[in-house]
């Protein structure tokens, strides 16, 4: 006996130890990771409220019931313990948390209890005496998976195990109360017996006295069988539910580094979005002007801070106006309008981002100035035409990048600014391009003066260019 005995302990323990462990990862998991905390709250709120309402819907459809299968004033009894079950399941909506908590188990154990109960225990105000064992024959233990039922759709797959486990002990349990010290009525048995003479089996069977032992270990056996396949789905959708939220992070942390419009492309893209590929956007380059002195005359700490909000700044006009904020490059920044998608509207989305970064800079200096930080300025430069677009460098640390003439005469035209006395410089490729558009607002233009040829460092073709 010991030999065997010993590997059902092992197994039993292991099992135990294996749902607590999981229950701690999912713990220490949602302590991590808030859009899990979100998730998780947000699925058990969500299946409190429908379980609740359900149940409620199911009681208040039994209570209709009760009457017509049992027309006396006896059935107020059970009506009250019906009235019971809802205070119950409504106290369980107030107590459900994410997490482990005493109360709430106690609220699903007290709902078992009360169910046993009901079902066990005769109706006290029923007129005609019967024994104990009698209760068994309006098979009433069906009722126990309506609450199985509405438990899968609040409760985790652990909290199932344990409502099958609970009602198995309780109902176990109530059996052995029964047999040993329900009421009997000696006398019902050896009449059935002297009925059904030649009939042993269904004399056992309509006996009122007899719990039918055999039968009552097989409801539990079945609902246990049931509550592991409800529990097994119920890990599958947590499961399921723990995957999407580690998703929802990724995209979080993704949104960090790139606008949105990339981040949706990126995590619905049933291609590789990282395949090269030819095609027009708008290119913006944005500048401290002499960044290099302001560094030198201000101690590390307050240029960090200066860059952080300048950057900050940035991002938020970048991405304002649908642009994918490339890289940072120390004291500037490159952006481009079209990636990952080019639209009808990037070129008036980049003349009106690089606009909106000269205002929003020239308030974010006198901030800095009536602070007692140091004042700057910036200069913009924004080109539109074709790039290459695609993956670069080695599989181990692959860089999504843009690269093609045009970015380098966005490069050139922030740097003309200096030399040109101005704070924007906007080629004639994209204004001409505004003009294709048709839809683009005339006012972003207004202040722009032409100025033809503009010879860029590096390049032997002169072209037209706008400042501002």
């Amino acid at each position: 006996m010991h030999d065997i005995a010993a590997p059902r302990r092992d197994l039993l323990w292991s099992l135990l130890t294996s749902v607590r462990a999981s229950r701690l990862d999912e713990e220490r998991m949602a302590r991590d990771n808030p859009h899990l905390r979100q998730a998780l709250a947000a699925d058990k709120h969500s299946g409190l409220a429908i379980a609740v309402r359900a149940r409620t819907i199911a009681l208040l459809v039994i209570g209709a019931l009760l009457p017509l299968l049992n027309p006396t004033w006896s059935v107020l009894y059970h009506e009250a313990l019906l009235v019971a079950f809802m205070a119950i399941g409504w106290l369980q909506m107030r107590a459900g948390r994410v997490g482990r908590s005493g109360l709430e188990l106690a609220l699903i154990f007290a709902d078992l209890a009360l169910l046993s109960f009901t079902v066990l225990v005769p109706n006290p105000w029923f007129h005609e005496p019967m024994p104990t064992a009698f209760q068994y024959r309006f098979e009433n233990f069906i009722y126990f998976f309506v609450l199985l039922a509405g438990g899968t759709l609040a409760y985790s797959w652990r909290t199932v195990l344990a409502i099958g486990t609970w009602t198995a002990g309780l109902w176990l349990g109530g059996l052995a109360l029964v047999h040993w010290f329900g009421r009997r009525i000696p006398e019902l048995s050896p009449t059935v017996e002297s009925v059904f003479t030649d009939w042993p089996t269904i004399a056992e069977f309509l006996d009122p006295n007899a719990t039918l032992a055999p039968l009552r270990v097989q409801e539990v056996v079945v609902f246990l069988i049931v509550a592991g396949i409800l529990a097994l789905q119920g890990f599958r959708t947590r499961q399921l539910v723990i995957r999407q939220a580690q998703i929802a992070a990724e995209r979080a942390n993704l949104s960090r580094y790139f606008p949105q419009n990339l981040v949706d492309v990126l995590a619905a893209a049933d291609h590789d979005v990282g395949a090269e590929r030819s095609q027009e956007i708008a290119v913006l380059f944005a500048d401290i002007v002499g960044f290099t002195e302001i560094a030198e005359r201000h101690p590390p700490a307050k240029v960090m801070q200066l860059l952080r909000r300048y950057h900050a700044v940035l991002e938020d006009v970048v991405f304002a106006h649908h642009g994918t904020l490339d890289k940072y490059l120390g004291d500037g920044i490159m952006a481009t309008f079209g990636t990952p998608a080019a639209g009808p509207r990037d070129a008036a989305n980049a003349l009106a981002a690089a606009r909106a970064i000269v205002a929003a800079m020239d308030d974010c200096s006198a901030e800095c100035a009536a602070r007692g930080d140091p004042r700057f300025r910036v200069s913009v430069g924004v080109h539109f035409g074709p790039v290459i677009l695609g993956d670069i460098g080695p599989a181990r640390r692959l860089e999504f990048a843009v690269v093609g003439d045009t970015v380098n005469v966005a490069a050139r035209l922030e740097a003309a600014t200096r030399a040109l006395r101005c704070r924007l410089v906007v080629s004639d490729a994209l204004v001409a391009k505004l003009g294709e558009a048709g839809s683009a607002d005339p006012a972003l233009l207004d202040g722009l003066r032409r100025r033809r040829r503009l010879r860029l460092r590096g390049r032997q073709t002169p072209i037209d260019v706008w400042l501002a």
